[in-house]
């Protein structure tokens, strides 16, 4: 999951910066722009069933054939009918012409997507998530390879939501043919699986439909009070983040059926699973955000170009919320493992609608830095939710045991930034040394929690 995520996150990157180098912040706008109608469409479309798929197929995994023929003609229904309203919404919306062609064509890609989450969930379920990968990584790059020839030629961003639409068909015939090497297909539609997926699946609906919108309502608001130059800095400035996010999601993805096996083995094992996996992302995400408050400004120049500098002071802003995020990611999929997904759907109704009141407030007044401070709340106020429901409905966490690692990773990487400002070295050379710097941590932590180097050596003298 991480291979995949990863290869998705660099490739998406490179095309950003790609985008913002060659056609500029504002075709950069567009393209997010499009791809965030796409990706609210697509996500409400699909990620509720797939959601519940994957818990379901974990706990019964011979009704596999039902869930991959009868879902996948459920999926194609909600897929369609998606595009459809995505069509309408930014009919309705004044756009410009050339914008909303991007929207329009880029939005065709929720059909193929939404399809191959049926077949993604089948495979998290049966933790065969390499298929994933070998599936869609060589799609990533050759697509990627694809559209920095078609920017060369200078086509337009129309042309990039095309490619974008093609690949994902290729991606969904690709797990087709893998899928079909593991699960034998029963080609008939069952109505009544159908519509009791229908019903359960209406809590998971509404939740992804909320969370995608509280995750996206920044750009939004941008697009009908900024422009698609504050939008093209404000995505620049978030893919920055994609890294993380995509190891996170990864991260909790790949331990999910895990998580949902365990609901039966007690409480202990789940929070043993779930405190390792906050401990992790917080020795990723600390350390991330001081990188982000010493080197942000140089790092925003040296990726995109010099205007987007004036983003610095909101990708400070927003790089406070990762110390809350490894909470909300973990706690949520623990809450959905053990069957209060209403809870998950309350907080994103919740953050939804407060994000939206302030957010409208604080972009009309800051532009930039008001959806960097949107995301920061929004992020905080997910955070005590979530921290509060996972005490009362399930157990508490030692919070000192999961954050003293990362915090002794933290205090070490700002030593080693003030070092590097106090000898003025070049962007370069203090980026490679705290990368270094982070990588020898990492390392000497591992070795002692695995108990010490000699404990380690043995292992490896005895695997070998």
């Amino acid at each position: 999951m991480i291979i995949n995520r990863l290869a998705q996150s660099i490739t998406t990157f490179v095309l950003t910066a790609c985008i913002a180098r060659i056609l500029g912040a504002e075709a950069l706008g567009q393209y997010l722009l499009g791809f965030t109608y796409y990706f609210i469409f697509v996500n409400i479309a699909s990620q509720g069933l797939k959601t519940l798929f994957t818990r379901e197929i974990a706990r019964e995994p011979e009704k596999t054939p039902v869930y991959l023929i009868s879902g996948t003609w459920l999926q194609l229904i909600f897929g369609f009918l998606s595009y459809v309203v995505l069509v309408i919404v930014v009919f309705l919306l004044p756009y410009s012409s050339e914008t909303s062609t991007v929207c329009y064509i880029m939005g065709l890609a929720i059909i193929p997507f939404s399809l191959s989450n049926i077949t993604e969930a089948i495979f998290q379920a049966k933790e065969k998530m390499h298929l994933i990968a070998i599936a869609t990584v060589p799609v990533y790059v050759i697509r990627l390879l694809i559209m920095l020839w078609a920017m060369r030629m200078n086509y337009g961003i129309d042309y990039l939501a095309a490619i974008l639409v093609i690949s994902e068909s290729v991606i969904l015939i690709i797990e087709w043919i893998l899928i079909t090497g593991i699960v034998k297909t029963k080609w008939e539609i069952d109505g009544d699986f159908v519509w009791n997926t229908i019903k359960n699946a209406r809590t998971f609906l509404a939740i992804e439909a909320l969370a995608v919108v509280n995750g996206r309502i920044q750009i939004l608001i941008l697009s009908l009070s900024g422009s698609e130059f504050i939008i093209g800095v404000y995505g620049g400035i978030m893919q920055l983040f994609q890294p993380f996010f995509i190891i996170s999601n990864s991260i909790c993805i790949a331990i999910f059926p895990g998580l949902s096996k365990a609901v039966s083995q007690g409480r202990e094992n789940q929070q043993r699973i779930i405190s390792n996996c906050i401990e992790i992302l917080l020795i990723i995400a600390l350390p991330l955000c001081i990188g982000l408050l010493f080197i942000g400004k140089n790092l925003l120049t040296f990726i995109y170009n010099p205007s987007f500098a004036q983003g610095s002071l909101a990708l400070s802003v927003i790089a406070l919320s990762l110390i809350f995020t490894p909470f909300n990611q973990s706690l949520s999929f623990l809450l959905v493992a053990n069957g209060f997904e209403i809870v998950n759907l309350r907080q994103v109704a919740i953050n939804t609608t407060l994000g939206s009141l302030v957010g409208i407030v604080l972009v009309s007044q800051y532009n930039l830095l008001g959806a960097a401070i949107m995301t920061f709340l929004m992020s905080f106020i997910a955070f005590i939710q979530y921290v509060y429901f996972s005490y009362t409905l399930l157990f508490p966490l030692n919070l000192w045991q999961i954050v003293r690692s990362p915090l002794l990773m933290s205090i070490l990487m700002v030593i080693v930034f003030i070092i590097l400002e106090k000898i003025h070295l070049n962007f370069l050379w203090t980026l490679a040394i705290a990368t270094c710097s982070y990588t020898l941590f990492v390392n000497i932590l591992s070795i002692h929690t695995l108990g010490g180097m000699h404990t380690v050596w043995q292992k490896l003298v005895r695997k070998g």
